[in-house]
């Protein structure tokens, strides 16, 4: 091997960014998942926005590298990897940083995203950073789902809503369904455990019209980091009565 080589080796395995983004990649291989120079681009600029907008009001309390690609970037894809998301008309309800809206956006340009958060500062960050990555299949909206919801343009016009919220299923159910068209899904990201919500929501997606299809339990690869994606199929219409008006499905649940 020439010094050159040798040279350009040692500068790329060296360089913090180049591990990270090793790491980063392997996970994501591990899930079937390829990505390109682009796309890993994207997502190096998307973490230098994000932190960047994190001195200005908190978005985030993880801020490490390895830990925003592991928790946050890698966690959000994980979707990916248990439903083919081609094509699909996608909404992030309580979008907040933009997970799972935007890692999603990044490694499916053939999907349409649209990013809900009820904050103008974090719509704010949202919009600078699909206007800086270019992401031209990703809007974001600033408004509650409450409201929302009963808006005809995002009624029931959906295939998959997303949500990572901090929220019981009941709650973020009556925030969701109704965005999901017939037979489209509702997919929340949770922690490992979900068998108290999932027994909690029974009373909720029987009225709001949702049925839970599967529940997807994974290990963030080569970490000890449990996590849950729960399916939820939107089998017959919400009625109009819901979501009901701002905080009462929070203050009282279904």
């Amino acid at each position: 091997m020439s010094v050159l080589l040798i040279y350009l080796y040692y500068l790329y395995t060296s360089d913090p960014k180049n591990s990270f983004m090793n790491s980063f990649e392997e996970r994501l291989s591990f899930w079937n998942i390829a990505v390109d120079r682009k796309e890993l681009d994207l997502f190096e600029k998307y973490y230098d926005i994000l932190i960047e907008w994190n001195h200005k009001f908190n978005l985030t309390a993880v801020t490490g590298r390895d830990d925003v690609y592991v928790k946050h970037f890698t966690d959000s894809i994980a979707l990916a990897h248990y439903m083919d998301l081609s094509g699909k008309k996608i909404l992030d309800v309580g979008s907040g940083a933009g997970f799972p809206g935007i890692p999603l956006a990044i490694i499916h340009d053939d999907c349409n995203i649209v990013l809900l958060d009820s904050l103008n500062k974090r719509v704010g960050f949202l919009d600078t950073v699909i206007s800086s990555l270019g992401l031209s299949n990703v809007t974001a909206v600033c408004d509650r789902a409450e409201e929302l919801g009963h808006d005809d343009y995002f009624r029931e016009q959906f295939d998959v809503v997303t949500s990572r919220a901090v929220a019981g299923l009941n709650i973020l159910s009556e925030y969701c369904l109704p965005f999901v068209c017939d037979g489209g899904m509702f997919v929340s990201y949770k922690g490992s455990s979900v068998d108290e919500e999932l027994s909690a929501s029974d009373n909720a997606l029987s009225v709001l019209g949702g049925t839970i299809e599967r529940v997807e339990k994974y290990i963030i690869p080569f970490t000890d980091i449990p996590r849950s994606l729960i399916f939820i199929r939107k089998s017959s219409a919400t009625p109009d009565k819901y979501p009901r008006h701002a905080g009462r499905p929070l203050k009282k649940p279904l």
